[in-house]
């Protein structure tokens, strides 16, 4: 596929590392081009991401929509110094990591994509979405866009199998039925709280995956979503003899606001720089 798109716009670097931010876990919807840049693919919309000198390139034709998806009105240099003054682990993570923006995803294409997510690994995840684009999606310049929910939704129950969900195939298409008649807009009155014992009623949406929608589909910094590589970190450490099923809300606790941008932080650091441990 040959794409001829311009330089959309350009934005520093230092607060914006394209790797970072597209692999630390917020998006599948990505890949690796052979010039060292990146693409993107959310809803129907393409971009591709590329530095020149210290700045990142974006080539999309949506330029608003892009300007928006990566966060790009948010001054993260005041956040990576108010989150590195809080302990001396904070601003080693924060540090490693400043170049990471949450995105502006699209709630519908996060829930789905999360439930898909749940108990599985990166590739994988990556894999099923694009074979559920390339099934259910409707043309773009740039390839299948991600499927409505009534595509979803009048899909069988065996198609998502055969595309790999495995025991997520009902999961996908009880809550695509689900929103045919639902008003997602209705979450967005409710309070982090609220709205994450709402998602827990969709088939499929756990604690964790809950946690994610609401934290890169609703923007809700509040959250701390919590999978293996946060308690290793917990644990490593944070370690204050809480469960499991406490280590979300002492973190939330811990970080108020700034939750979830503090979870991308050390969800990064432990898993590209501390891995080992």
């Amino acid at each position: 596929m040959n794409i001829n798109l311009p330089v959309a716009f350009m934005y520093p670097k230092q607060y914006f590392n394209i790797r970072d931010t597209l692999e630390c876990g917020q998006i599948f919807r990505y890949k690796v081009l052979q010039n060292g840049g990146y693409c993107v693919y959310s809803l129907d919309k393409y971009a591709e991401l590329f530095y020149d000198g210290n700045d990142v390139a974006v080539k999309t034709a949506d330029k608003e929509y892009f300007w928006h998806f990566f966060d790009l009105d948010t001054d993260y240099a005041a956040k990576v110094s108010k989150i590195s003054a809080i302990s001396p682990l904070m601003k080693e993570a924060s540090d490693f990591g400043k170049g990471i923006r949450i995105l502006n995803q699209d709630l519908t294409e996060m829930i789905f994509s999360f439930i898909i997510s749940a108990n599985n690994n990166i590739k994988r995840i990556q894999l099923i979405i694009e074979r559920l684009c390339n099934e259910l999606g409707e043309d773009t310049p740039y390839g299948k866009a991600f499927p409505s929910v009534s595509a979803l939704a009048s899909a069988p129950v065996d198609l998502f199998t055969k595309l790999g969900a495995g025991y997520r195939d009902k999961y996908l298409s009880v809550t695509a039925n689900k929103l045919l008649n639902y008003d997602l807009s209705s979450l967005a009155a409710l309070d982090s709280v609220s709205a994450r014992r709402e998602l827990l009623t969709f088939m499929g949406v756990g604690p964790k995956v809950a946690d994610c929608i609401l934290l890169f589909g609703m923007r809700r910094g509040d959250v701390f979503p919590v999978d293996t590589w946060i308690k290793k970190v917990y644990h490593n450490y944070f370690e204050q003899g809480h469960k499991d099923s406490e280590i979300s809300s002492y973190f939330c606790n811990l970080f108020g606001g700034d939750a979830g941008l503090c979870q991308q932080y050390l969800f990064y650091f432990q898993r590209k720089y501390r891995q080992s441990e």
